[in-house]
């Protein structure tokens, strides 16, 4: 009964506090700034800025078409150079609006958006997440971990799980060797800073083989990142490895951070 009465006590408390952080602090539309209802809501225009990313697509990549080439359909990109991930898809084009939510996702402690990107996901993931997919975020190094405080794409991918179900695995990828931030270099220099940078722990081997996994990350760019996770998943014995990203760039896209 006490301690009944005792998580009664705690809930208020936590109710209190938050109106009067909300009046101290009201919440804001992280788009636009304007005011919302609640924390990790977004305004009408904050919702009109984004550009969500729907069919046509690249079978390989999920970079958006102008017209619809047929089922499979790939761009000239995937045709000459395919990345290892078998597929991804995107959320939302990479531009200012949604520069601005990863930003402060990613780097100002905004994780109370990571349910409205759950759900984000979940929709721009349907055609990948079935019956045994396992979720795996891309791995921090536990050096930019430990400065960070949280993986934005581990949020990301337990978010998802919860909305689809889906097995969350953080554990069956490390990264083992710290990387410079990829923002600056070209593709090329993106794929030689990754390479060897990721691996499957022995441990895990097992439940990786034959597996169906899906790397959830939270920008696509050239897809260095993304083909790495892959590869070492794969040697691991995966048999298929999509990718699922909350943004990605487009080539009138944002610059990735």
């Amino acid at each position: 009964m006490e301690s009944g009465l005792l998580r009664q006590s705690l809930r208020r408390g936590r109710m209190l506090a938050s109106r009067l952080l909300d009046l101290l602090l009201p919440p804001q539309c992280p788009i636009t700034g304007e005011r919302v209802a609640a924390p990790g809501l977004l305004s009408a225009k904050g919702w009109a800025r984004l550009k969500f990313i729907d069919d046509p697509v690249c079978a390989r990549c999920g970079i958006p078409f102008a017209h619809d080439y047929g089922p499979g359909a790939l761009c000239a990109a995937c045709i000459a150079a395919p990345p290892a991930f078998d597929s991804a898809r995107a959320a939302v084009v990479y531009d200012d609006a949604s520069h601005r939510l990863v930003v402060g996702f990613k780097h100002s402690d905004r994780t109370e958006l990571a349910p409205l990107f759950a759900r984000w996901l979940a929709r721009a993931g349907a055609p990948l997440i079935r019956t045994g997919t396992i979720l795996v975020p891309t791995p921090l190094h536990p050096r930019r971990l430990l400065a960070r405080r949280y993986n934005q794409a581990g949020l990301l991918a337990a978010g998802l799980a919860r909305a689809t179900g889906a097995a969350y695995a953080p554990e069956m990828l490390r990264r083992i060797r710290a990387t410079p931030p990829q923002k600056t270099l070209s593709a090329e220099g993106r794929r030689r800073n990754v390479q060897g940078a990721f691996v499957a722990p022995e441990a895990h081997r097992a439940a990786l083989a034959g597996a169906h996994v899906v790397v959830i990350d939270d920008v696509l760019t050239t897809g260095a990142t993304l083909s790495a996770c892959a590869r070492a998943l794969k040697r691991a014995g995966a048999a298929r490895v999509d990718a699922l990203v909350l943004a990605r760039v487009v080539r009138a896209g944002k610059d990735a951070i």
